[in-house]
């Protein structure tokens, strides 16, 4: 798509164009190929609509409609960027199609420096959380920008690591419409030096059909992605697959066999994926990124990932939050120190030694020298 400014009323004619229901990126993409400007493709839909058959007609928001986005997302202190100008991000620019507009909150220019997204499972271990935190603080002091998708577990453990260096959160509905609630602190931190970031017009409530397309925009800013904690048919192996797809690097962190969070980085380590246990890895995979038709075998993989959510894991399901439950979703093959589940979990020494011993009498902990547990 050829990059060119837009004077104002060329810009509502975009974002009208982008919100027409029944025009999606492949749509659109088409429309402004044919006609160039967003206006006449307008013009020309009833026409088209009628040729195709269509008994519904197209119907293009209104002029005020689309202002009124607008206004509101001034409002919010966001702006909105079209596929087309010249500071929309080159990352996202080069996609297949590309999403006609993203709307941006937030200091931090999602173009303005490399990055890396960090994506991983919502039920994640202590160590886990712990090394996605590390690992996007460390790469953050090196210049390099986290993205992630605002989910609980690795993707808010990305987040949190990245705070001081900045980071960009991607959000599946419109920036208004926080998701998950508990994150409402987070994303207050995160805006003071990144970016929040989305393609769904204000107002849009998170959907589990959404999350595809956010993961898409995820793997889109990012020159490589690092897959932390997945199941094998987690949400995180469909960023993955767009990262195959798109020619970024792919990563993974490896994980006890016996865990079932580490089923989906092993697979991807004995498919070709980068073997990643410290930020120094990461930093030498970022320049050797090439197109997918250069890459190895591993990219003939992307057939066998998944292309749907399994809700299980990034899904926006309501979960029971009780104690025990905390417990479990930290706990793990790999060992962790009963401090570390502390504060994990949120719950006092007390609670956790309880819960604990319930689970050492039920035979499914493990004890080890020096505070360490972990699941049998």
């Amino acid at each position: 798509m050829k990059r060119k400014s837009l004077s104002d009323t060329q810009r509502l004619d975009w974002l009208r164009l982008a919100r027409t229901h029944g025009v999606g990126p492949v749509t659109f993409s088409k429309l402004i190929e044919r006609y160039a400007d967003a206006g006449a493709a307008i013009d020309a839909l009833p026409r088209l609509a009628a040729r195709g058959g269509r008994s519904n007609p197209l119907r293009p928001v209104s002029r005020e409609q689309a202002r009124a986005e607008l206004d509101r997302l001034d409002e919010l202190g966001g702006r909105l960027i079209c596929a087309c100008e010249p500071d929309f991000p080159a990352g996202l620019a080069v996609l297949d199609p590309p999403p006609p507009v993203i709307s941006v909150m937030g200091p931090l220019d999602p173009a303005a420096q490399p990055a890396c997204a960090i994506v991983g499972a919502r039920n994640a271990s202590a160590v886990g959380l712990r090394f996605a935190g590390d690992l996007a603080r460390e790469l953050g002091a090196r210049g390099v920008t986290i993205v992630s998708g605002l989910a609980r577990g690795i993707d808010a453990g990305a987040h949190r690591g990245a705070l001081a260096t900045g980071t960009i959160a991607v959000t599946a509905g419109g920036l208004d419409k926080l998701y998950p609630a508990e994150h409402e602190r987070l994303v207050a931190a995160i805006l003071e030096n990144g970016a929040m970031v989305s393609e769904m017009p204000l107002g849009t409530e998170t959907r589990a059909e959404l999350f595809p397309r956010r993961n898409r925009i995820v793997a889109g800013l990012s020159l490589a992605v690092v897959v932390v904690e997945a199941a094998q048919r987690s949400g995180s192996l469909i960023t993955a697959r767009y990262a195959l797809e798109e020619g970024r690097e792919l990563c993974a962190v490896p994980g006890s066999p016996i865990d079932p969070r580490a089923a989906g980085p092993n697979q991807l380590l004995r498919a070709g994926a980068t073997f990643v246990e410290s930020a120094a890895d990461v930093l030498a995979a970022l320049p050797e990124t090439v197109a997918a038709a250069e890459r190895p075998p591993l990219y003939g993989y992307a057939d066998r990932l998944p292309n749907h959510l399994d809700e299980a894991d990034d899904g926006p399901l309501d979960r029971d939050d009780d104690h025990a439950a905390r417990l479990l979703e930290a706990l793990g093959a790999t060992a962790v120190t009963v401090d570390e589940l502390c504060r994990q979990c949120h719950l006092s020494s007390v609670e956790v030694a309880r819960l604990l011993a319930e689970l050492e009498l039920d035979g499914r902990l493990e004890r080890h020298p020096g505070q360490y547990v972990s699941l049998r």
